[in-house]
């Protein structure tokens, strides 16, 4: 334990998500002998990101302006909406370059344990953008977890009485794995997903 401002530095940055009380410390030590530069040129990065930085009011994405590029973009497919749990997935999935529709961000996964209900996500926001009958399919790209299949069950549901295509991206055995480490419901996964070559 340190004294004042220092331990006040620590337990902040502890309270980072996947940041320890080790991983706290280094930082906050790093930042201690860091030039008096570049601690301001952080500081001012933070303040600008919170004071710039806001939600698409269409998908949910993060923005600088009202909407992201994304919605922006006309050349994207209006028919075809992947949903995903938080921003960080669409950028996993742009990076793929195989996806040309739009996205709809649900700001996390239904999860009962930590007090996460269907009404704390932006699925209303999802039903109103569906209601319009531009949209023909919905990629339900939740995470293969329990609590990003709770979320897929429960919105493949709702969807289903709409009359719209919806799919759930495959799931499987990764690139580079071993069968011998695979758990049992990757492989069952890998099994119901399988393709003729």
């Amino acid at each position: 334990m340190y004294e004042g401002i220092v331990q006040d530095l620590i337990d902040e940055l502890g309270r980072l998500p996947g940041v320890g009380p080790k991983s706290a410390q280094r930082i906050a030590f790093h930042i201690l002998a860091a030039e008096p530069a570049d601690v301001n040129r952080l500081a001012a990065i933070l303040r600008e990101v919170k004071e710039k930085v806001r939600f698409c009011s269409i998908c949910g994405n993060v923005a600088e302006e009202e909407q992201c590029r994304i919605c922006l973009d006309q050349r994207r497919d209006p028919s075809v909406l992947c949903v995903v749990e938080e921003p960080k997935d669409v950028l996993a999935i742009e990076k793929t370059r195989e996806f040309r529709g739009r996205y709809h961000v649900l700001g996390g996964a239904i999860s009962p344990i930590d007090g996460v209900g269907p009404d704390d996500l932006r699925i209303r926001e999802l039903l109103a953008r569906l209601a319009d009958g531009t949209i023909t399919e919905v990629i339900l790209a939740t995470d293969p977890n329990l609590e990003g299949e709770a979320t897929a069950t429960y919105l493949a549901r709702m969807i289903s009485p709409m009359e719209i295509a919806v799919s759930r991206l495959a799931s499987g055995l990764p690139v580079g794995g071993d069968l011998e480490y695979a758990d049992e419901v990757t492989l069952g996964r890998a099994f119901e997903g399988r393709r003729r070559v």
